[in-house]
């Protein structure tokens, strides 16, 4: 029996009825999570992401359960059940168990004490009357998809005609894709070392890895050592695609941009030898760049400093290269991080897409003659990708698009269970521009 196991159920619940409750309020899951007792955390980030992703559905439950808003505390927790509860052949416990278990946490939290009977009364109700209650809720959209209305209406605009899939993915639980480091050896290599160690995983692009399902990294052989990062597959694609084509030399000055917490630069350094420059704003997030390229052995010049501030920071010579993963939506990435899409604001793209274009033209005039700047974004939406790109070449003469596999979109066949072919396989959402400055 594991440790998860071991710990009452009813701990947990109230725990995860924290997280609800801190994103809710503002915070990101993220640190909502990092204020769990390590004993709980596994459990309560492993029930907060199920609660999160059925948190449209399980408000809108709710909302019939008791139409009168109840107290902030006891609205989590009741949506933490109910999140559980309301699609019985995928629960992790019974139904009768979850019920039990969430009145006991009421009980045990003071401030939910006296409103222990009323959460009984509630789940209790919703128990007898679930195919009811399920099926008046299916007419609201935000319970259907577990997403905000305004996020369903933009993937509604942007991609009419794949917006429900990109939904459903984004519902799914994630695979652990693998990065392995070119200096250390070939992905056919790495996945011989995890055959021998009993570890079942596939080849996906030319250095991915696709685990059978996932493990703690310190299970995987050579990581310590560097063989491997964890890396989705679509982010993969950055460091190939900007250094695609560029002579061998030495000295060549590449830009990482927005750095943290370091995989591409350290991918941009496993596959050329360079001077990489890594910025980040915050001081905090370089120290990850430093443990990142640490284990892997690698080196490159860490700065503190906003990208956009070049006077700040850039030392006055041209860079043959600059990676431009620029600040977002993180839309791309809702189903690893699932409290996104009940954080952001339809407002936020707009502010979003400034700060994108602000970066693009303060970083475009130190990319030298020939050199090139890849944009990208884990956005799906189309104003932090091809509108913003293609503004971007409308008032810059000297650019011109070299390579972009675009947008590359999570799908699921709305009419299947499985998931949609692509080239990269089950990947998050990206895209990417590759843009070339053309002699004066």
């Amino acid at each position: 029996m594991n440790d998860e196991q071991r710990l009452p159920l009813w701990r947990q619940l109230q725990a995860v009825t924290q997280v609800l409750h801190a994103i809710r309020q503002g915070q990101s899951g993220t640190a909502a999570l990092a204020a769990v007792a390590p004993t709980l955390r596994p459990g309560v980030q492993a029930l907060s992401f199920e609660v999160l992703r059925s948190l449209g559905r399980a408000q809108a439950l709710r909302k019939l359960l008791a139409p009168r808003t109840p107290p902030p505390f006891v609205d989590a927790l009741l949506c933490t059940a109910l999140a559980l509860l309301w699609q019985p052949q995928d629960a992790s416990y019974d139904a009768f168990t979850l019920v039990n278990q969430a009145v006991e946490s009421a009980k045990r939290t003071p401030a939910l004490k006296a409103q222990a009977s009323f959460v009984n009364a509630c789940l209790r109700r919703f128990l007898r009357e679930r195919e009811t209650l399920v099926a008046q809720t299916d007419k609201d959209p935000v319970a259907r998809w577990n997403h905000p209305t305004w996020w369903i209406s933009q993937l509604q605009a942007d991609w009419p005609d794949q917006w429900q899939g990109m939904l459903m993915a984004a519902d799914q639980h994630p695979p652990m894709v693998l990065r392995v480091n070119a200096r250390m050896g070939t992905q056919t290599q790495y996945l011989e070392k995890l055959r021998d160690v009993g570890i079942s995983a596939q080849p996906v692009g030319p250095f991915g890895v696709v685990l059978a399902s996932a493990c703690a990294v310190q299970q995987l052989p050579g990581f310590e050592d560097g063989w491997v990062s964890v890396q989705d597959s679509a982010a993969q694609l950055a460091a190939p695609l900007l250094l695609s084509g560029l002579e061998p030399t030495d000295g060549l000055r590449v830009l990482d941009a927005c750095a943290a917490p370091g995989g591409k630069t350290a991918h941009l350094l496993e596959l050329r030898d360079a001077q990489v420059t890594a910025l980040d704003v915050d001081p905090a997030r370089c120290e990850r760049i430093h443990q990142t390229l640490a284990r892997l052995g690698l080196h490159a010049e860490v700065v503190a400093a906003d990208a956009a501030d070049v006077s700040a920071w850039w030392d006055g010579t041209p860079f043959d290269a600059i990676l431009l993963d620029a600040p977002c939506s993180a839309s791309g990435i809702v189903r690893r991080h699932p409290d996104i899409r009940w954080l952001r604001r339809q407002t936020d793209i707009t502010q979003l897409a400034a700060i994108q274009a602000r970066l693009l033209h303060k970083l475009w005039p130190l990319v030298k003659p020939g050199g090139r700047l890849l944009y990208c974004t884990c956005s799906v939406f189309r104003q932090e990708g091809e509108q913003q790109v293609a503004a971007f070449l409308a008032h810059h003469s000297q650019a011109t698009m070299l390579a972009s596999p675009g947008h590359l979109l999570p799908h699921r066949d709305p009419n299947t269970t499985t998931p949609t072919d692509n080239p990269l396989g089950d990947h998050d959402g990206f895209y990417y521009a590759l843009l070339e400055k053309l002699a004066a």
